[in-house]
């Protein structure tokens, strides 16, 4: 079966061209003498692992050539680069959705930017919802997979046309989440202690902002995903077109509500007070295992 494609109208106002990523890494690499080999996408409230690096060097969005502005609250909005146990990295604090209002390439374009500057490994982070019963609120899941909602509604941040300098026409997204990287992450739990907290599963991605009714968790149930956000795919999938190998993390902030007798209701709040509670230990995981990489 043939593959569909954009139009060229499409192409032309929505996507962007290897120059205008180009653009924008090169502004990077003049303003820093940092290089780093590791880029980390910081999820709804965890900006704080970018307050880890030393040897700091901050850039506001809005500062950046090209590069989108984050809207929302949990996401502080700039680009840190620094090293984390002697490892350069660069950091995002605060990713772009599409309930923001970006379109699909907007979301990804920090991923090709980071792919010009010269990163070999993504770690992308996210708050989510649990739908796997056994997971608690706080436990730390491990992306073994995920399933790509929007991407079956055609949103998916490759369509349209192909530059062979980014990757392959049809890249392979059944090893999108790389399996060494997810053994060096349960090693690093355990020599931490904090294995129990450790999950691996797979995530599900949806448009958002609302969060999901009572069917629609009882049919992700159904189709195999053990937690639900409204990031983090469309990221991956952009970071395996340009080769890069990405561990993902999401942290489960709420149970999602299966019961029509329940009254809880997922917020906002209760899933920025949960970060706050398990921000430590995710950047001692995070941390310990920079120095594996």
């Amino acid at each position: 079966m043939e593959a569909a494609s954009c139009s060229s109208s499409q192409r032309s106002t929505f996507s962007y061209s290897y120059e205008e990523y180009k653009e924008t890494a090169d502004w990077l690499l003049a303003h820093t003498k940092q290089r780093p080999k590791v880029a980390i996408i910081c999820g709804s409230g965890l900006g704080s692992l970018a307050d880890l690096l030393g040897d700091r060097t901050v850039f506001p969005y809005k500062d950046i050539p090209r590069f989108p502005i984050s809207t929302v609250p949990g996401h502080t909005g700039q680009l840190v680069f620094g090293k984390l146990q002697d490892r350069e990295c660069v950091c995002m604090q605060g990713r772009f959705h599409f309930y923001e209002g970006y379109n699909i390439h907007t979301v990804t374009y920090p991923v090709r930017v980071f792919f010009l500057l010269g990163v070999e490994t993504l770690i992308v982070t996210n708050a989510a919802g649990g739908l796997n019963g056994s997971y608690n609120v706080g436990d730390v899941m491990l992306i073994k997979d995920h399933i790509n909602m929007p991407g079956f509604a055609g949103q998916n941040p490759l369509c349209g046309h192909n530059d062979d300098r980014f990757g392959v026409r049809f890249p392979c997204m059944s090893d999108a989440y790389d399996r060494e990287l997810r053994a060096l992450a349960r090693q690093t739990a355990e020599e931490q202690g904090c294995n129990s907290l450790l999950q691996e599963g797979v995530y599900c991605m949806l448009a958002g902002p609302t969060y999901e009714t009572i069917a629609e968790c009882r049919v992700l149930q159904t189709l195999g995903a053990d937690a639900v956000g409204m990031s983090t795919v469309p990221e991956v999938v952009m970071a395996r077109h340009c080769g890069l190998r990405v561990l993902g993390l999401s942290l489960i902030t709420n149970k999602v509500v299966t019961d029509y007798d329940s009254n809880a209701k997922a917020n906002h709040e209760e899933v920025l007070r949960t970060t706050q509670r398990r921000t430590q230990d995710l950047q001692k995981l995070v941390s310990n295992l920079i120095t594996k990489i």
